[in-house]
């Protein structure tokens, strides 16, 4: 009897031939598109990019032969992914909708109506592999980066657990691009030469500022700047301990002057250099940090101001993830592994080190723009092996 898969076809060419390629395999496929977003009220764009990718998804379904749906899930994302998110930008933090999406409802709202229809697995087109390895008896899923180094996709999913992975297939985890977009041409897929979507994933072509704004007041407040020699790297401290290593840097009025003004501190994130609109400087701004109670930005001079850079992070216990739940490390241990603190960064050498209040993660060079409410995920070779909210 055949395996029944239940396919996100998001409307774009990876999941075309996701579920182009689970039918030559041998599959019972079935396309499902997830609606995520229609609420006019914080769309800015008059464009309905969720209607063109609902219709292309149909249209390659039909071309498959496979059965198609789409499935509403706008109240679980509104609840979930979006009120979270203007939580977290209201507290002046920076969420990641795009693994919130992946862990709340890909694989948790999706997959469960996919298994009520009688799915053993759900697939998606991301770029990355799943394994398995027996240990002590016991099998073990692997959440594996994908082959093409440029896509590797694999931190969106650094949230998932072993239930959801044990239902998971990432079809296109072993090609490239270029190979994906290859075989959809050689396919006949309407998607084949579609171009990436960009911008937030549920919706579509809005300026992130603008989406904002739907919900947080403007507000204005003061930029101040901060001099280089204001600040040191944590790490320059004789002997320091890992509170010492891991905390953001202490800012107040005090250490500068102000230079300009801003439209609230919420819509401000760490490393941000664009959207400051304060000339006049030989080398540009980058803001360093944000207090959104007292709506105040500090900003520095220059990429390598020490303010945008930290030796290290601190995950509470609440915030720490382990896709590997065997590896989980206990309090007093510690473990080399390589990490990101956003995607697509190169992985960077770090020490993880357990202690009762949480995980701290030193690196072995400091880290450009660590922001709280991001993810750090850490991995060994090629497994991810664990994740958590930076604080």
């Amino acid at each position: 009897m055949k395996k029944r898969v239940v396919v996100g076809l998001s409307g774009g060419v990876d999941s075309s031939v996701a579920a182009y390629l689970l039918k030559e395999q041998g599959y019972e496929v079935i396309g499902m598109f997830m609606k995520n977003w229609h609420d006019d009220s914080v769309t800015i764009s008059n464009e309905c990019p969720w209607l063109d990718d609902s219709n292309d998804a149909m249209i390659v379904a039909q071309h498959l032969g496979i059965p198609f749906q789409a499935i509403d899930l706008s109240k679980e994302y509104k609840e979930r992914i979006v009120d979270y998110m203007f939580a977290e930008y209201q507290r002046g933090r920076t969420p990641n909708p795009d693994i919130l999406c992946n862990r709340e409802i890909k694989f948790d709202v999706f997959l469960n109506a996919a298994l009520k229809i009688g799915a053993d697995f759900v697939a998606t087109g991301h770029y990355c592999r799943k394994g398995e390895i027996q240990k002590d008896g016991k099998a073990y899923f692997q959440l594996l980066a994908g082959k093409d180094p440029n896509k590797d996709q694999s931190y969106f999913l650094c949230q998932l657990t072993q239930r959801q992975l044990s239902t998971a297939l990432f079809p296109i985890g072993e090609l490239v691009k270029p190979e994906v977009r290859a075989i959809a041409k050689k396919a006949g897929l309407a998607t084949a030469d579609k171009k990436d979507s960009q911008g937030l994933c549920f919706v579509g072509k809005v300026h992130l500022p603008d989406f904002l704004q739907q919900r947080l007041e403007p507000k204005k407040g003061t930029v101040i700047e901060v001099p280089n020699d204001s600040l040191a790297f944590n790490n320059e401290v004789d002997e320091p301990d890992l509170i010492t290593l891991t905390k953001p840097h202490v800012l107040n009025p005090e250490l500068g002057e102000v230079v300009g003004e801003h439209n609230g501190a919420h819509f401000y994130t760490i490393g941000q250099r664009r959207g400051l609109n304060i000339g006049g400087y030989e080398r540009p701004l980058f803001v360093i940090g944000t207090d959104t109670e007292a709506n105040v930005i500090y900003t520095g001079s220059g990429d390598d101001h020490p303010g945008l850079y930290r030796k290290g992070l601190f995950i509470p216990n609440a915030d720490e993830h382990w896709i590997r739940e065997d590896l989980k490390l206990k309090a007093g241990e510690s473990r080399p592994y390589r990490a990101r603190i956003r995607y697509r960064q190169p992985l960077e050498p770090c020490t993880l080190h357990k202690k009762e209040d949480g995980l701290y993660i030193v690196f072995d060079r400091p880290q450009r723009g660590v922001t709280p409410g991001q993810f750090a995920a850490w991995y060994e070779d090629n497994e991810l092996i664990g994740s958590g909210v930076i604080h």
